[in-house]
C-alpha cells in the first residue's frame, strides 16, 4: 500500500521542493484543465468546471438576495467605446485584443473583446435609465473576458477567463459605495462559508485601484507559500462613466443628474485560491461545498462478496437522497490506487466498505483534510452523520487556514524587516506615509505590493512610513501576489 501511494504521489511535485510545479501538476493530474491550443488560453474540463458551476451556484444566489438580476452583453464591443474614458482605456491599453477584419474585409471600426463591461454597460444604461424610478439599477452577467497576459498559469492568470461583473447604478454616490461596500462582505461570506479560505478585505490604493474607479475594494486570500492572490474586487465608479456615456436620470426636484455606479467581480481565479490554500502533497483538498464528488465509496472484495456491492448502492442512495454528492468506484484498480486517485482530486471522505466492515456493521471512513480515520455504523443515521461531517470539515478547513493566515502576517516598521518577513514568506502588516514614491521603491526593492489598508487605522498618526520614515498616513498590507 505504502509503495503504490509513494508511485502515486511521484506524478506530482513535492509541495515544499516546487510549489511552482506543484501548483501546475495538480491541476493538470486531477484533471481540472488543460492548456489551449492558443497560447496562454486554457481548456476547463469536466471536473474544473464542475467546480466553478458550484461556485456560481453559491455566488449567484446571493447576488440575488441583494437585489440583483442577470443579464448578458456582447462580448465585441467598439473600440471608440473605451476611448470615452481617458483612465479606463489607458489602464487596459496593453491588454486588450482587437478585431479589425472579417473575412477579407477590414472593419469600418475596430472593435476590441470585452476585457470588462463597463463601457457597454454604460452606453445601454444611458437609454434605459431615464428617471428616480429606474433606479437603482443592478445587474450581473457571468461570462468570459479577454486580456492578453504575458505571462500566463492556468486558473490564476489566462489570456481569456470566466468570471461574473455586477454593475450596479444609484441615484446618489453614497449609496453606490454602500454597494461596492455591501458586496465585498458578499464576497467575504462567499470565501468563509463556501471556499473555507481566510480574507482580508478593504480598501486599495490609488496605484492599485481599478482605471476609472474613484475607489477599489479587495478581497486578499493567502497562499501556502505566503503569496496573496487578490480574490474579488468592488469598485465604486461614482459618476466617471455616467459622464461618460452620458447615463443621467431626472430626479424628484425635476433637475436631470448624473447617475452613480459600482462594479464588482468575482472570477476562475477562485479555483486557484482553494488549490494553493488547501492543497497538499497529495493533491487537491477540496472544501465540500464546492467539491464536485462530496463522497466516494470503495467497496473492497465485492468481486468475491456480492453483498458488499449491493450495500455500497444501498449508502449510495440514502447520501443522494440527503443532498450529498456521491459516487460508488467499481472500477477494476486496487483500492490503494483508489485511495490515491480520490485523494489527488480532493473528495472530502472516503468510505471504505469490505466484507469484514459488512459483517461489523459499520464502514470506515477517512476525511481528506486531515487523514483521520474512524468508523460508523452502516444502520445508524450515516446519511445525517455524513452531512454533519462534510459541516465538520468546512469548519475545521477554515479554522486552519485562518490559523496560517493569522501566524504569516508580520508587522514591520523597517525596509530591513519587511525583507526579512517577506522572504519568509509572510504578509507584512505596515504602516505608510501613502506616497507613491515609497510604494513603487517596495515593489522595486522586494517584488512587493501593497495590497488593501488594514481594517483599524487608529493610531495611523503615531507611526512612521515603513519606507521613508515620514509620519504614517495609511495601515496597509504588503506582500508578494500572483
Amino acid at each position: 500500500m505504502a509503495g503504490n501511494n509513494d508511485r502515486f504521489v511521484n506524478q506530482i511535485a513535492d509541495i515544499k521542493a516546487d510549489y511552482t510545479k506543484w501548483y501546475t501538476d495538480v491541476c493538470l493530474k486531477s484533471e481540472l484543465c488543460d492548456y489551449g491550443p492558443v497560447k496562454g488560453t486554457m481548456i476547463f474540463r469536466p471536473y474544473g468546471y464542475a467546480i466553478w458551476e458550484l461556485i456560481q451556484a453559491e455566488a449567484d444566489k446571493r447576488f440575488k438576495a441583494h437585489g440583483v438580476n442577470n443579464a448578458y452583453f456582447p462580448m465585441l464591443i467598439p473600440q471608440s467605446f473605451l476611448m470615452r474614458e481617458a483612465e479606463h482605456v489607458e489602464g487596459f491599453a496593453p491588454e486588450v485584443a482587437t478585431v479589425t477584419h472579417v473575412g477579407n474585409a477590414e472593419l469600418a471600426e475596430k472593435l476590441v473583446l470585452r476585457p470588462t463591461s463597463e463601457t457597454i454597460i454604460g452606453n445601454m444604461y444611458s437609454k434605459w435609465i431615464e428617471s428616480y424610478r429606474d433606479l437603482p439599477l443592478k445587474l450581473n452577467q457571468w461570462a468570459n473576458v479577454v486580456r492578453w497576459e504575458k505571462t500566463t498559469r492556468p486558473f490564476l492568470r489566462t489570456s481569456e477567463f470566466l468570471w461574473q461583473e455586477g454593475h450596479t447604478a444609484f441615484a446618489t454616490a453614497e449609496e453606490a459605495n454602500a454597494d461596492a461596500l455591501e458586496m465585498l462582505e458578499v464576497y467575504k461570506e462567499l470565501a468563509n462559508d463556501v471556499l473555507a479560505l481566510p480574507v482580508l478585505t478593504g480598501q486599495k490604493s490609488e496605484k492599485e485601484k481599478f482605471a476609472g474607479a474613484v475607489a477599489t475594494y479587495g478581497m486578499e486570500a493567502m497562499m501556502k507559500d505566503g503569496k496573496s492572490l487578490q480574490s474579488g474586487t468592488t469598485h465604486y465608479l461614482g459618476d466617471n462613466f455616467a459622464k461618460a456615456f452620458d447615463v443621467k436620470f431626472l430626479d424628484k426636484d425635476g433637475t436631470h443628474k448624473y447617475a452613480y455606479q459600482a462594479s464588482w467581480g468575482i472570477s476562475t481565479r477562485l479555483i486557484g485560491a482553494i488549490i494553493m490554500a488547501h492543497g497538499d502533497e497529495r493533491g487537491l483538498c477540496l472544501p465540500p461545498k464546492v467539491a464536485p464528488v462530496q463522497v466516494v465509496i470503495i467497496p473492497i472484495g465485492a468481486a468475491k462478496n456480492p453483498d458488499v456491492a449491493v450495500k455500497a448502492e444501498e449508502i449510495k442512495s440514502s447520501l443522494v437522497a440527503a443532498g450529498v454528492r456521491v459516487t460508488v468506484d467499481n472500477g477494476e484498480q486496487s483500492p490503494g490506487f483508489k485511495f490515491n486517485h480520490w485523494e489527488l482530486r480532493g473528495v472530502p471522505v472516503r468510505i471504505e466498505l469490505g466484507a469484514r466492515d459488512l459483517a461489523s456493521g459499520v464502514v470506515t471512513v477517512c476525511r481528506r483534510d486531515n487523514s483521520e480515520k474512524f468508523t460508523m455504523p452502516i444502520d445508524g443515521g450515516i446519511a445525517a452523520s455524513t452531512v454533519k461531517l462534510l459541516d465538520d470539515i468546512s469548519a475545521d478547513m477554515l479554522e486552519k487556514a485562518q490559523a496560517f493566515t493569522t501566524e504569516h502576517i508580520v508587522p514591520v516598521s523597517s525596509m530591513e524587516e519587511m525583507e526579512k518577513a517577506l522572504d519568509g514568506g509572510n504578509f507584512c502588516d505596515a504602516y505608510w506615509c501613502e506616497d507613491r514614491e515609497c510604494e513603487d521603491k517596495i515593489k522595486q526593492q522586494y517584488a512587493a505590493t501593497s495590497r488593501v489598508f488594514h481594517a483599524d487605522q487608529s493610531h495611523v498618526g503615531e507611526h512612521t512610513c515603513v519606507c521613508c520614515g515620514k509620519k504614517a498616513k495609511r495601515r496597509i498590507y504588503f506582500a508578494r501576489a500572483y
